[in-house]
This record gives C-alpha cells, structure tokens and sequence, in this order.
C-alpha cells in the first residue's frame, strides 16, 4: 500500500474514534441520565477538563482532516503534503495522549457523588473503588454514578489509545512519503492511460 492510500485509511479510521470521543466526554455531563447534575456544577472534575472533547475530539479532527488531504492527489498530495501531515499526526497524538491523562485520572479518582450528607468524591486515591459491588453503596445520588463514569472513561482510554497508535503510524508514513513520494501521481496516470486506451 503506498503512503497515500495508507493516510486515507488512517483519517477514516480516526473519525468514527473521534466521534466516540465527543460522546463520551458529552455524556459524562449527563450523569445517571440526567441534565439537573450539570447544572448544578455536580460533575466530576476531570469531566470538565475536556479530554475527549478538546483533546480526542478538536485536536485528532484537524489532524485526520488533514492526513485524508494528504491522501487524495491535488495541492496537498505530495512530499511537501507528507511533511505537514508527520506535523499534524503529532498534533492529533498529543491530543489523544491528553484525552488519555485526563480519563485515566477520571478513572483512578472516581466519581463526584452525593453520600447522603454532602458531594464528594469518596473513592479518591483508594486503589479498591474500581470493585463496584463494594464501591456503589457509598454514592447515593446519581444513581450508578460508579458504572457510569467507569464505563464512559474506559471507552474513552480506548478510543485514545487508538487515536494515538493512528496518529504514530501516519509519522512513519508521512516520513515515508516525503522519502519515497505518495504514488498519487503513478495512480493518475494510470487511470488516464486505461482512459484513453481503445478497446482491442
């Protein structure tokens, strides 16, 4: 596969993990379903840092947006284009390295949630909270704040794994790209040449 195939495979495989991304981070707001817990400011706080909106979300975007450009022959289709998508892969890579801190330190602090007495986030440097059975009891209100929250950051530890292991193999092929060149040409020509060739 030459490089210019290879970055439209990789833009097409980060969107759907973008839109996953945004999902999650978006959902985390609505906690136990429920729009009155973002209103009120009770959401846990690595939610609001945005990691898979900003991050996993904005950041992979403009970094596929640009890798597909690469892709297709035109402006951008060439060693020149290669070079400026090995910039933007890294780009795309810090932001799902960012979307992985801020869900990884989602997951190990836990929840924001109410004991009955005040908010708080009861399960914060405690190794144990992530055994829900035990955990649930200590969060009366959301309703199944712990499984909530714990699903969503996973997925989204995931979905930035992935963006990042993309993102790293569109550096190499980027870097090979601007070595080798990205064959758009050799494929246009191709086709014009089957174009225009009389049927024997």
């Amino acid at each position: 596969m030459c490089s210019g195939k290879c970055s439209r495979v990789i833009a097409g495989s980060l969107y759907p993990l973008v839109l996953l991304s945004i999902l999650c981070n978006t959902m985390l707001f609505f906690r136990g379903w429920d729009v009155k817990y973002a209103k009120e400011g009770h959401v846990t706080e690595e939610v609001k840092y945005l990691g898979g909106i900003a991050g996993g979300g904005i950041l992979v975007l403009v970094a596929a947006l640009y890798i597909q450009v690469t892709g297709e022959h035109g402006c951008c289709g060439n060693r020149l284009g290669m070079f400026f998508s090995i910039i933007f892969a890294a780009v795309g890579a810090a932001g799902g390295l960012y979307s992985f801190i801020v869900a990884a330190l989602g997951l190990a602090n836990g929840p924001l949630c109410y004991n009955s007495k005040e908010w708080i986030t009861p399960f914060k440097n405690s190794s144990n909270y992530v055994s829900l059975t035990k955990s649930d009891h200590q969060c009366i209100e959301p309703k199944n704040v712990v499984m909530f929250d714990t699903v969503l950051f996973i997925a989204l530890m995931a979905a930035s794994c992935l963006q990042v292991l993309l993102c790293a193999i569109q550096v190499i092929n980027g870097l090979v790209g601007c070595l080798c060149g990205t064959c758009n040409k050799k494929e246009v020509k191709t086709n014009k040449s089957h174009k225009f060739s009389a049927p024997l």
